[in-house]
């Protein structure tokens, strides 16, 4: 809940959300849904006003400033949509890759090392002696992948990541996170409103009003590129822990329900029907 003067905005509102280990996902929602607002706590960046969030070990609810820190050094790394915003424009793309390190106390030698493999990851080998100004938009946000990953954090937040990008390179990055989500195992979350990127992923969520509303299921090739033919797609409504459910606008429309609806049950199917203004 954001406090602005009187007024007060409530911005997520019982969202329920898990996620497994090693699993990639996309988060999809209209401006003003609360999607950044859910990636701003998983990062730390936020506390919530209640409710419960774990990520891992973690419990974000309840943290000392010391262990918030701690927990945005080892535990999880954020790319932002903003290529400025990933990294120092005075230092070169192997520097950058080294700074968190730097503050982790991992010795010279060893994050050295470190930084030329995951720079080489991201293809990038050839570049890591150049300064931002140096690299296109794409291999800005490729050593943005490199940043937060260099210690090594379980999990990785991405807030639009391909939105300053053309389709080509968005499709390239795209694939980088699927090649870091296979060969590091780190579990991923990317926020977006581009249903491209959500149809590239193997579950997609959409937040609708502060809540999770829907979810897409997908089988999906790591190759798969953005605009790419989408197979196996099954789409769910979600039922949250109080048995609501955010039924579509369209559905409402159709059967002319308003604020007033009777909930049957009929040969095993649940029947929904207006009940009235």
């Amino acid at each position: 809940i954001y406090k602005v003067a009187d007024l007060e905005v409530v911005a997520l509102r019982g969202l329920e959300l898990s996620v497994k280990p090693g699993e990639i996902i996309a988060i999809v929602g209209a401006s003003g849904s609360g999607k950044s607002t859910l990636l701003n706590i998983l990062a730390g960046y936020d506390t919530p006003s209640a409710g419960t969030v774990r990520v891992g070990e973690y419990d974000l609810l309840n943290m000392t400033a010391k262990e918030v820190v701690d927990y945005r050094r080892s535990e999880v790394g954020f790319i932002w949509q903003e290529t400025s915003r990933n990294l120092f424009p005075y230092l070169t793309a192997l520097e950058n890759v080294e700074l968190p390190m730097v503050l982790t106390g991992v010795p010279p030698k060893a994050r050295r090392e470190r930084a030329e493999q995951l720079l080489a990851l991201v293809g990038l080998s050839k570049r890591m002696g150049h300064g931002q100004s140096e690299l296109s938009g794409g291999e800005q946000q490729r050593v943005s992948i490199a940043v937060a990953l260099a210690n090594e954090p379980p999990l990785l937040l991405a807030d639009e990541p391909t939105g300053e990008l053309d389709d080509e390179t968005s499709a390239a990055v795209l694939d980088l996170l699927n090649t870091v989500n296979r060969e590091l195992r780190t579990t991923i979350i990317v926020v977006t409103h581009d249903p491209a990127i959500a149809s590239s992923v193997g579950r997609a969520i959409a937040i609708r009003d502060g809540k999770t509303s829907t979810e897409m299921l997908r089988r999906v090739s790591f190759e798969r590129r953005i605009g790419g033919q989408t197979e196996d797609v099954e789409e769910f409504l979600l039922v949250d822990s109080s048995g609501s459910v955010q039924i579509p606008r369209s559905v409402l429309d159709r059967l002319v329900i308003g604020r007033r609806v009777r909930v049957g049950v009929e040969h095993g199917k649940v029947t929904l029907e207006p009940g009235g203004e």
